[in-house]
């Protein structure tokens, strides 16, 4: 009896069971399998045979924006998105980097999915470049304390980029060759005077020193008074009636309360700038105004006769300071940027006057092969005799444009200058980057031509006097 009832039981239940699978389960009457979902890790990055059939459409053959151009060996396989029907006919989304399979056959590649702004990867190896120093920043007075000399010549050019973060390494573009360089065609107005000049650093002309990318003379002998020098067919000695030649130099650029770097536009590109060593960005508005066509100096700070009441700014050379200290603050100076003919001076009436102190200046400024032009505001300058008696490439200022305070006043000073080339063959005039400044003498320089004079590079004047 006891097994009669559980016999009834399991008949029971087996009914009941069997009841409720055929009414939620009606298509197993028809003998048809269950689909199954499985989610996994697609492993086979091609497209299945079985689904080619769901992918001809033009989504599945056109590349994606984002990796369009890329190198094919740079780029994984294109693979086609998923067929609408198949996610569609199960009722789920799947997470990206997942497919499904089942019973309509193998398993689906996952679909690449790049994130926003990305394009082809880069390797795992690929360096990090350096940190750069925040740009603007006032240096230490010690110049021992700006930095060390890169450790390879693949540094060369980040050191090159980054000097200008004392205050910044220039600007970090990639730079162009010295062959493309020269392959390129001239700068507006150079036609006039002059041709295209080698806009990047010359690695030959480059020392590197714990402050940064100095100057210095190739082992063939080129200087960077002769390579970054604005091309003129009138850099010889000043012929018997020959046109008269003058030079103007644009001043006050480079520092912390210079005018914005469009003071230059509608200059003529023959005048000549020069920049101190405290501004933002130099190396790249040293490069901007060379691209331009303009001929750059380096205005170094010397000591004048009311320092410290007058400070020039950081690593101003001084009087008080021996020799080798001078020297040291010379290099951090030099080091702010390349591309640069030569060396001006921003002050030193007291400096440029002692001779024991300018002399070792100078020689270093001719072992490095580059010229100084003195500003003229010092009668009392030894600069001239040191010049002469050690053959460095030397000239002075002969008039300071901007003197005054009108446009009359500019107007003067211009007359004079004419008035001394016409009398010595050569004359170099000194103006501050103002706007009105510049629209003056752009004004001025369109009609020397007309009146027998010729508007030459600091550099023209420079190397022609000396050849005189």
């Amino acid at each position: 009896m006891k097994a009669l009832a559980v016999t009834a039981g399991i008949v029971f239940w087996t009914l009941v069971l069997g009841t409720a699978w055929l009414a939620f389960f009606p298509g197993s009457q028809s003998g048809e399998p269950v689909a199954i979902l499985q989610i996994e890790p697609a492993s086979d990055a091609g497209v299945p045979p079985g689904d080619s059939a769901d992918t001809s459409g033009p989504e599945a053959t056109e590349p994606s924006d984002s990796t369009e151009g890329a190198p094919a060996a740079d780029a994984e396989p294109a693979t086609p998105a998923a067929p609408s029907g198949q996610t569609a006919k199960r009722g789920m989304d799947l997470p990206p980097g997942f497919a499904v399979t089942g019973p309509s056959g193998s398993g689906q590649a996952p679909v690449a999915e790049p994130g926003p702004g990305q394009g082809t990867m880069l390797p795992l190896d690929t360096p990090t470049p350096p940190p750069v120093a925040p740009e603007g920043a006032v240096p230490s007075e010690n110049p021992d304390h700006q930095g060390a000399a890169p450790a390879s010549e693949e540094t060369a050019s980040t050191a090159s980029n980054a000097k200008t973060a004392a205050l910044e390494p220039p600007s970090t573009g990639a730079k162009p060759t010295a062959g493309q360089t020269q392959a390129a065609a001239s700068p507006a107005g150079a036609a006039t005077e002059g041709g295209a000049t080698s806009l990047a650093p010359v690695p030959e002309l480059v020392e590197e020193s714990q402050y940064g990318p100095l100057p210095k003379v190739a082992a063939d002998g080129r200087r960077p008074l002769d390579v970054y020098a604005r091309p003129s067919r009138y850099a010889s000695a000043t012929p018997t009636g020959g046109p008269p030649r003058i030079a103007v130099l644009i001043t006050g650029l480079g520092f912390p309360d210079s005018p914005p770097g469009d003071v230059l536009k509608g200059l003529p590109a023959t005048m000549s700038v020069s920049y101190g060593a405290y501004g933002r960005s130099l190396q790249d508005l040293v490069t901007k105004a060379r691209a331009e066509g303009h001929e750059v100096l380096l205005q170094i700070p010397l000591e004048p006769n009311d320092y410290p009441k007058e400070d020039p700014g950081p690593h101003t050379l001084l009087t008080t300071l021996p020799p080798q200290e001078n020297l040291k603050r010379l290099q951090w100076l030099m080091s702010r940027y390349t591309g640069y003919v030569g060396i001006t001076n921003h002050m030193g009436a007291k400096f440029e006057a002692a001779r024991d102190s300018l002399l070792p200046v100078l020689e270093e400024m001719k072992r490095r092969g580059l010229l100084f032009v003195d500003d003229g505001s010092s009668q009392q300058s030894a600069a001239g005799q040191i010049a002469s008696t050690i053959g460095l490439d030397y000239s002075a200022v002969s008039v300071q444009i901007d003197a005054g305070a009108s446009p009359a006043d500019m107007a003067k000073q211009l007359a004079q200058l004419e008035a001394l080339a016409k009398e010595r063959g050569t004359a170099i005039g000194v103006a501050k980057a103002k706007p009105a400044t510049v629209k003056q003498l752009a004004d001025w320089a369109a009609k020397l031509e007309a009146k027998g004079f010729v508007l030459v590079p600091v550099s023209t004047v420079v190397r022609s006097q000396r050849q005189s």
